[in-house]
């Protein structure tokens, strides 16, 4: 299957990509290259790709394309925080631009990675596909527009499922410090402390990356009549963990670290328990093996092996918001977000490389 994978240099995407390579896929990327700073260890990627924005993508993107894996956007609440606006246009106006171009191409199947965050302040109450969605932040709210306008192309040519994935974790090549459970071992491994900066009640289901990976590419082959249309949670079936949760398995997997409050830790709004059985229907070919506490010590072990330190954990490499905030104050993106006219001069904008890219 020729495949566009958006986003394919991010945290997810450079996970997922070997992974379709290895099924026997043709890929092709198509990433602005914001986030190329997170590298973490030996990044694989050697997929030609388009170096562009996702709000300017055409109709040559998707040329040939028979499938479209879009992952590319504003990837959490903080980020989505710094310009709502700019998150509406990013993660909502390009979603929707994206999948009307690539049903006008002739695609076959659009898979959209949504987010649980949709649910957003829903408290103790388990929630699934059809609850309510309650959306507290930006990028919440635009991710369920996009949901609304993606699923509205839907048509016997063009099938869409929409994945809403719980909150990831674990090590990628393209490493996040700004995820619940990679921010506490991460911090943990750098300080010797767990640091919560809530009161640490709030739920959050998780999900590691490489499920994450492995349940977009079987939405990708599954077959149209279970998957074609549909909305579902990815995430551990097993249950869900408060944040409290999860600072304690980080505690045992890294015993030498003390578990702290920051001053004034107070309730988080967004919190919520999410169900998973409709996965089991919709992708039944997925089948979910990732244990956190076991995954958390992997990832300590990757972080450990890279040796982890303060000015890591501080610094902008690892975290989304703070690489964003410092390409603009360095001038090298714009108002818009996009790189400046003097960056884009240097790197080249037709299809290239991922090495090419990296060196530009």
């Amino acid at each position: 299957m020729k495949i566009l994978l958006t986003g394919h240099l991010g945290y997810i995407g450079s996970v997922l990509e070997p992974l379709l390579e290895k099924a026997g896929h043709t890929l092709t990327g198509l990433d602005s290259g914001l986030f190329r700073a997170s590298q973490f260890g030996s990044r694989y990627s050697g997929i030609p790709f388009w170096p562009v924005d996702i709000r300017d993508v055409r109709a040559e993107h998707l040329h040939e394309v028979e499938a479209v894996v879009h992952l590319a956007g504003f990837s959490n609440d903080p980020l989505g925080n710094l310009d709502p606006e700019i998150t509406q246009q990013v993660n909502h106006t390009a979603s929707a631009q994206l999948a009307k171009l690539a049903r006008d191409a002739g695609v076959r199947r659009f898979v959209f990675a949504s987010t649980c965050s949709v649910y957003g302040a829903s408290g103790d109450a388990l929630v699934d596909e059809q609850s309510t969605t309650l959306p507290v932040t930006p990028y919440a709210l635009a991710k369920l527009a996009s949901e609304r306008d993606i699923r509205a192309l839907q048509g016997d040519d063009f099938e869409t499922v929409c994945l809403r994935f719980a909150t990831a974790y674990g090590d990628s090549p393209m490493l996040r410090f700004d995820l619940v459970a990679n921010n506490l071992t991460a911090w943990a491994l750098a300080t010797g402390q767990i640091r919560l900066k809530s009161d640490g009640r709030a739920w959050r289901p998780l999900v590691h990356v490489e499920a994450v990976a492995e349940a977009i590419a079987c939405a990708l082959t599954e077959r149209g009549d279970l998957v074609s249309g549909e909305i579902v949670n990815i995430g551990d079936p097993r249950g869900n963990q408060r944040v409290i949760d999860i600072a304690n398995m980080v505690a045992t997997a890294i015993p030498t670290a003390e578990l702290s409050f920051a001053e004034g830790a107070s309730a988080d709004l967004r919190s919520y328990r999410v169900g998973f059985d409709k996965m089991a229907d919709v992708l039944p070919s997925f089948h979910y093996r990732w244990d956190p506490a076991e995954m958390i010590c992997r990832m300590r072990d990757a972080m450990m092996n890279q040796d982890i330190t303060p000015e890591d954990f501080e610094g902008a490499r690892f975290a989304r918001l703070a690489q964003l905030q410092q390409l603009r104050t360095n001038g090298l993106v714009d108002e818009t977000y996009r790189f400046s006219a003097a960056v884009n001069a240097r790197r080249p904008m037709a299809i290239s490389s991922a090495i090419e890219a990296a060196g530009a």
